[in-house]
């Protein structure tokens, strides 16, 4: 009986130090990687993390578009003239795979740069203004990080894109930074 209660007991503290553990790494916003200086760290960190949600979003575009075209629906018929983003992902070859994998390594990149450059803008502007961390240092880093995706997301971007992206990357990170207060 005894060696049943410390079994159970050392069970429970185990779980005890793995819940502080989490909880203490989650107060703490440790970084994934320790390069030496804060706003490597942050640049890294938010890179690494939205590259990864650029490749699933990637992949899984590509797969619901595979299923819907296996399905034998017309997918001009529920999208309108929207065509599919990677037009080669088609069939069963090596080739669609590549592409599948070429497209998505992208599509990665543009998202883990455009987090990086908002993430390093906002603690370049955090610590330019002396430690204020408000909606003023959002506005200014959306709006550059949306100019930014804007210019490297097609070789024909006028200045209207550009403008609007930028606009647009302000009104998102100000409307983020300003409901983050709220929940």
């Amino acid at each position: 009986m005894s060696e049943e209660r410390s079994k159970r007991t050392m069970e429970t503290s185990g779980g005890k130090k793995i819940t502080v553990e989490i909880k203490r790494f989650e107060n703490e916003k440790a970084s994934l990687f320790d390069l030496g200086h804060p706003l490597l760290n942050s640049i890294a960190d938010s890179f690494v993390k939205a590259a990864g949600v650029g490749a699933l979003q990637a992949v899984s575009r590509e797969a619901y578009f595979t299923v819907v075209d296996g399905a034998g629906s017309d997918s001009n018929e529920n999208t309108g003239s929207k065509k599919h983003r990677f037009p080669n992902l088609r069939g069963e070859s090596s080739k669609s795979l590549e592409a599948l994998v070429k497209n998505t390594g992208k599509e990665s990149l543009q998202w883990g740069l455009a987090a990086g450059l908002y993430s390093g803008i906002t603690y370049g502007m955090k610590e330019a203004r002396g430690g204020a961390h408000d909606w003023r240092n959002s506005v200014v880093a959306g709006a550059l990080t949306g100019a930014a995706v804007a210019m490297t997301t097609s070789e024909r971007t006028s200045h209207e894109q550009v403008v609007q992206s930028a606009l647009t990357g302000a009104a998102i990170s100000a409307a983020a930074n300003l409901l983050s207060s709220v929940f």
